[in-house]
């Protein structure tokens, strides 16, 4: 298994427009994305990279969605994924539409959306399917430099190992568009074989455990009250008074 982090890959797309069927492949993940995005609430929706920028979100509820990239007329906040210029437990949503393909430290990446996510919060990653028609040219001498080829095709169980180490809940995982197209068959062979789509989409959510207190240690841990504006003496009572 290759390593997760690599040198700067080369020729990003900017644009779905500069993937060869990109148009397809977006229209169809924002399909299948229509029904978790309507599940999601909450104040902040980030969308990380020019592809996610260029995804169709109106289905989600959070008003306030956040294009964040490098480079793009579509971006509201210019800066690296790798370094995310906001607190931590801020965001209650990430969209990840293909970043992790062309990322050199996919692993940072998760990293930093997990610290900017709040509690319970979403991960919405998709990317290409290395076991697919479109997998098949990275296989292609020449072909595997050009693009799409030239993205990171992560496969599910490795992007299943990453989000359980970081503590997420996989909700839904799933696989679509086996052709480029929805004619001539396209729609039919992607419902029946959906494992052999194009396309990977996986949705998670952060969990977080309380830690159980000892029973032995629970009286010890109780903080002191802490008395403010008021005087700390006072006279005990003697036997003789009465209650």
């Amino acid at each position: 298994m290759k390593p997760a982090k690599t040198r700067q890959i080369r020729h990003v797309p900017d644009s779905w427009s500069q993937i060869p069927c990109g148009e397809f492949y977006r229209d169809a993940l924002a399909h299948h994305l229509r029904p978790s995005l309507a599940k999601l609430y909450g104040f902040h929706l980030l969308k990380l990279g020019n592809l996610s920028a260029e995804i169709n979100t109106e289905a989600c509820a959070i008003s306030h969605q956040v294009n964040v990239g490098l480079k793009g007329d579509l971006l509201q906040v210019k800066a690296d994924p790798l370094s995310l210029p906001f607190e931590s437990k801020s965001v209650d949503a990430c969209l990840l539409a293909h970043t992790l393909a062309w990322s050199s430290d996919p692993h940072r990446i998760l990293r930093e959306v997990d610290r900017v996510l709040i509690d319970d919060g979403w991960m919405l990653i998709s990317g290409f399917n290395l076991f697919s028609m479109l997998g098949v040219g990275k296989l292609i001498p020449g072909v595997h430099r050009m693009i799409p080829w030239n993205s990171r095709m992560f496969t599910q169980m490795r992007l299943l190992d990453w989000l359980s180490l970081l503590n997420y809940e996989v909700v839904q995982r799933s696989g679509f568009q086996v052709l480029p197209w929805s004619r001539q068959g396209g729609k039919v062979i992607s419902t029946h074989l959906p494992a052999l789509g194009c396309l990977n989409l996986i949705v998670a959510r952060k969990r977080t455990f309380p830690l159980i207190i000892n029973p032995m240690k629970k009286s010890t841990s109780k903080p002191k009250l802490q008395t403010v504006g008021a005087t700390r003496q006072f006279h005990p009572r003697s036997p003789q008074e009465p209650d």
